[in-house]
C-alpha cells in the first residue's frame, strides 16, 4: 500500500501502479527454480531469514529515498526488484515450515491459524500507513524494516522440523534438473497443478486491488486515510474468515467449496468496480477478501499436503509464481487496462474474466473439483 500511494502520489499514472507488480513478478519468475531447491536443500529457517534480511535493507533503502524530493519512480522499481528477489527465497522456506512441523491432522488449524496472523498484520498495516502517510510518506518504510528485523529474531526460535532434505549432488546443473524434478512431479499432479493454476489466471483477473489508490480518488473521492481502510477492509474480511477457518476449517467438498468461493470473488471484483459509494466499495472488498481467504486456505492445505516433504521448496516455489502472477500481474493487467478503457472497465473485465476462469476449471479438472476431504491427498501420496 505505501508504495502504492508513493508511486501514483510522485506520477498520478494508474499504469504506474501496474509496474510495480511487474517489477516483483519478474525476480519471482527468474528464481524460482532455484530457489526452490535452495528450500528443499538447506536449513529453511537459515533461508528464510536471509531473505528477511534483505527485505529489510531494501525497505530502508525505500525509506531514505522517499524522504528526497523524488521526481522518479526508476529507483523505486530497483528496490522493488531487489524485494522481488529476496520474497522468492522467503516464500518457499515460510510457507513449507509450518506443514513441516504441524502434527499429524493438525495441518489445516495450523494453515487457518498462520492466515490469522498474517491477516492481523494486514489489518494493522494499511491503517498505520495511511496514517502515517499523511504525516510523511517515508514512515511506513521504516516501519516495515523494524517488522522485518523483529521477524527474523522470531525465526531463530523455531525449532528444527527433521523433514528429510534434498540429498542430490550441488552445482549448477543439478539445480536445474532438481527444478525440472518439481515441475515434472506438478505436472503429473493435476491436483496440485489445477489447484496452482486456478489461483493464477482466477486472481490475475481480478486485481483489482492494484487499483484501489486510483479507485478511491477518482471514484469515491476519498484522501489516503480512507483508502487506508478500505486496504484494512480487505484484511479484516480475511481475518474474521480466517479465524473462522481455525475453529471450525472446511472438512467436507472441497474441491466445490474452492470453487464456489472464486466465483463469489469474481462477483464481488464486479460490484467494486460498478458502484461509486464508498460503504459498497467496503462491503465489496469485505466480500472478496473472505472469498479469498477459504480458497487461500484450502490452496494452501491442498498444495502441500498432496506434495513429498523433500519436494515442497521446490513445488510451493512454483506455486509462489503462481501467486506473484495472480497478484503482480493482476496488478499490472488491471493497471494497462485502466489506462487503456478506464478504471471502472477495467475493474469490471477482471471479475468476468475469474468467472470465466471459474467454469473453466471446473471441466478442465474433474480430480480437484471432486475432492472431499483433506485427508485423502495425504492417503494418495503415501
Amino acid at each position: 500500500m505505501a508504495l502504492g500511494l508513493l508511486v501514483f502520489d510522485i506520477t498520478g499514472r494508474e499504469l504506474d501502479l501496474g509496474l510495480l507488480g511487474l517489477a516483483e513478478f519478474v525476480p519471482l519468475f527468474v528464481m524460482a527454480p532455484f530457489s526452490g531447491a535452495v528450500a528443499d536443500r538447506f536449513d529453511r529457517r537459515v533461508v528464510y531469514s536471509v531473505g528477511l534480511l534483505t527485505e529489510a535493507v531494501a525497505s530502508l533503502s525505500l525509506f531514505l529515498y522517499s524522504r528526497t524530493d523524488a521526481t522518479s519512480i526508476a529507483p523505486i522499481l530497483a528496490l522493488v526488484v531487489v524485494f522481488g528477489l529476496a520474497r522468492s527465497f522467503v516464500a518457499p522456506a515460510s510457507r513449507a515450515l509450518p506443514i513441516d512441523l504441524a502434527p499429524r491432522g493438525a495441518v489445516e488449524r495450523v494453515v487457518a491459524l498462520r492466515s490469522v496472523s498474517f491477516q492481523t498484520a494486514g489489518i494493522l498495516g494499511p491503517l498505520l500507513v495511511g496514517l502515517l502517510f499523511t504525516t510523511g510518506r517515508s514512515w511506513p518504510f521504516l516501519l516495515s524494516t523494524a517488522g522485518f528485523v523483529v521477524s527474523i529474531a522470531l525465526v531463530r526460535l523455531v525449532p528444527a522440523s527433521g523433514v528429510r532434505r534434498l540429498k542430490s549432488p550441488t552445482g549448477p546443473a543439478q539445480a536445474i534438473r532438481d527444478a525440472v524434478d518439481g515441475l515434472r512431479f506438478m505436472r503429473r499432479s493435476p491436483v496440485v497443478f489445477g489447484a496452482i493454476s486456478l489461483d493464477l489466471f482466477a486472481v490475475l483477473f481480478g486485481g483489482a486491488v492494484a487499483l484501489l489508490p486510483a479507485i478511491g480518488e477518482k471514484r469515491l473521492g476519498v484522501d489516503e486515510a480512507a483508502v487506508g481502510f478500505m486496504y484494512s477492509t480487505i484484511g479484516i474480511g480475511a481475518l474474521v474468515t480466517a479465524a473462522v477457518l481455525s475453529v471450525r476449517p472446511v472438512r467436507r467438498h472441497v474441491g466445490r467449496v474452492l470453487l464456489s468461493v472464486i466465483a463469489v470473488f469474481g462477483l464481488a471484483t464486479l460490484v467494486l468496480g460498478l458502484t461509486t459509494s464508498y460503504v459498497v466499495a467496503l462491503t465489496a472488498l469485505f466480500v472478496l477478501s473472505a472469498a479469498d481467504a477459504v480458497s487461500v486456505f484450502i490452496r494452501a492445505t491442498i498444495v502441500p499436503l498432496a506434495t513429498p516433504e523433500d519436494m515442497r521448496g521446490r513445488v510451493l516455489a512454483v506455486e509462489n509464481i503462481f501467486i506473484g502472477g495472480s497478484n503482480e500481474l493482476g496488478g499490472l493487467e488491471s493497471g494497462l487496462t485502466a489506462a487503456w478503457f478506464g478504471l471502472a472497465p477495467a475493474v469490471v473485465v477482471g471479475g468476468v474474466g475469474t468467472l470465466t476462469v471459474v467454469a473453466l476449471w471446473s471441466q478442465l479438472f474433474p480430480e480437484l473439483r471432486r475432492i472431499d476431504r483433506f485427508e485423502e491427498l495425504r492417503s494418495a501420496r503415501l
